[in-house]
């Protein structure tokens, strides 16, 4: 487990990378120009990771599957030399598939002075700019999109629906807790994530709106990745204590400012007496 987390904090830092600096470059110069070599470069790099947590995601479903699952078995079946060769092969067919991506792209022509509605190079505002046919890179992107989010689904789906089976089973109700509370963590960002993404694809798909595709690309692009590692961080005791203590600290100033506004008010209702 912890192997893919080191695997999904390296991709998720990745995914912010590809756009939270551009942006806030373009934001400080009030500049809002990318070249041709930059957009190309971040729709590359955002296919990758953006694949990556794909692939990740359902690798630590299956993770959670065989603990709770088969239990005795599991350093047998997640053993390092699996666990290595699932992450090389989604490198390697998501590096394949980006590849496509681009040379398709690179096919496309623009006119001079392009202005895409967004804030990145996103493929379908990118499609929907370009002066050439863009029908087989529409094509491509859907059938990915079914695809890579169609058989991961299904497959996260699947395992939790056995997690499930395997937890009713249990004769014991703290036993249940325990073994439900590792799948927690997971199961928050994969509704992130999924949740976002098909909020994204919707959303281009049904409004012309590029304002609601913004705000829903913000989600699964900055949002997500930013709040995936604090949703891990949460199973850990110390970070929990601190979260408590910084939660606790916060409710007393903001009662200690109630308190002082109601004792100015009364003061005032005095004076004016």
């Amino acid at each position: 487990m912890y192997f893919f987390l080191c695997n999904l904090s390296f991709v998720d830092i990745g995914f912010i990378s590809t756009t939270v600096p551009k942006m806030l470059v373009n934001i400080q110069a009030q500049n809002k120009d990318i070249s041709y070599t930059e957009c190309l470069t971040q729709v590359c790099f955002l296919i990758i990771f953006a694949g990556m947590d794909n692939f990740l995601l359902t690798m630590m479903a299956y993770d959670r599957f065989v603990a709770i699952c088969n239990p005795l078995k599991y350093t047998l079946m997640m053993n390092p030399r699996l666990c290595s060769s699932l992450v090389l092969m989604s490198w390697f067919i998501i590096l394949w598939i980006d590849l496509t991506h681009i040379l398709l792209l690179m096919q496309l022509t623009f006119p001079t002075g392009t202005e895409i509605p967004h804030f990145f190079c996103e493929l379908p505002q990118v499609f929907k700019v370009a002066r050439s046919d863009t029908l087989i890179n529409n094509i491509f992107l859907n059938v990915l999109t079914v695809l890579l989010g169609l058989f991961p689904i299904s497959g996260i789906i699947c395992t939790y629906f056995q997690i499930v089976s395997t937890l009713m089973r249990m004769s014991s109700t703290a036993s249940r807790y325990k073994a439900f509370s590792t799948c927690g963590s997971h199961l928050c960002v994969v509704a992130l994530y999924y949740g976002t993404g098909l909020a994204v694809y919707l959303s281009s798909a049904v409004t012309h709106s590029s304002h609601e595709s913004s705000v829903a690309s913000v989600m699964y692009t900055v949002v997500t990745p930013m709040l995936s590692p604090f949703i891990y961080s949460l199973r850990n005791k110390d970070v929990k204590g601190a979260l408590g203590k910084l939660l606790s600290i916060e409710a007393s100033c903001l009662s200690w400012t109630s308190v002082f506004r109601t004792t100015g008010i009364l003061q005032s209702l005095r004076k004016m007496l």
